[in-house]
């Protein structure tokens, strides 16, 4: 059994400035995504230039701070809110929701397709394989964190966690989970499968399904917040309900695109 490591959120202190590393794991998720995208757009044949990725992230990482803070608000964190409401303004502690994250890049990429008239899927489809290191990151950031761990266990890469009582009690680490099979997984599938030209929404389906099945699997292990429990049968947790629509949109976006096959935009 391990024992958790209890690393300090704070990076570096100059002054009254802490840089969490909750943040900095935020800064490589958006570094790399913008990384990733400016070289798929040098690729022969690429129809997005330099400036547009530029404009590309900047909407999206608006998209994934607003959206994911206010669905963790709305979602997880009404009583740590009804504490204090400027607790909603503290991003560094924690407190990201993937699926608010999700909708507010949904339509951060909704809004950029219209102002650069693009088609919608088309920008869905090179967003698609980016995300993964900076889902990886985040997870990181949750352990450092010691948030989102997992249900009691005694097997060997568990960890040891103090409770709120003191006592040492062995649990997944459901953070780590996630960031190798939301995070590593998911950029190395969805990275090699968009190496090649594929048709409108094969990438944006692929990436619903891959992410659904990985959180819905690691959701096994993963404690619910205590504030919302579970919510049927002492196994449905708030996540599951969440992610089995990405699950479905994902299989039918998937069957859509080869059924019609059609050329993608991001392709001359």
């Amino acid at each position: 059994m391990l024992t958790y490591p209890h690393i300090n959120p704070i990076a570096v202190s100059i002054g009254p400035l802490h840089v969490h590393w909750y943040g900095i794991m935020y800064l490589i998720g958006f570094v790399s995504g913008w990384a990733l995208a400016r070289y798929r757009a040098r690729q022969p044949g690429s129809t997005w230039t330099a400036l547009q990725v530029d404009d590309l992230i900047f909407y999206c990482a608006m998209g994934v701070i607003l959206g994911g803070r206010i669905g963790w608000c709305i979602v997880y964190g009404s009583e740590y809110i009804a504490e204090d409401w400027r607790n909603a303004f503290h991003i560094w502690d924690g407190g990201m929701s993937f699926h608010g994250g999700l909708v507010g890049v949904i339509a951060a990429a909704m809004l950029f397709a219209r102002n650069k008239r693009k088609r919608v899927f088309d920008v869905f489809d090179f967003l698609a394989p980016l995300p993964g290191i900076g889902l990886l990151a985040g997870r990181l950031g949750n352990f450092i964190n010691g948030e989102l761990w997992g249900k009691p266990t005694d097997l060997p890469w568990g960890f040891l966690v103090a409770g709120p009582d003191g006592v040492l009690v062995g649990r997944h680490a459901s953070q780590l989970y996630e960031a190798l099979l939301e995070g590593l997984l998911l950029f190395l599938i969805l990275w090699f499968f968009t190496a090649k030209r594929r048709p409108r929404y094969a990438a944006s389906g692929l990436f619903m399904l891959v992410y659904g099945c990985a959180r819905f699997t690691v959701e096994w292990v993963r404690l619910p917040d205590a504030n919302i429990g579970y919510l049927a049968g002492n196994w449905l947790t708030m996540g599951m309900l969440l992610t089995l629509p990405m699950i479905a949109i994902g299989a039918a976006l998937l069957i859509l695109a080869y059924q019609r096959n059609q050329h993608s935009g991001n392709w001359a």
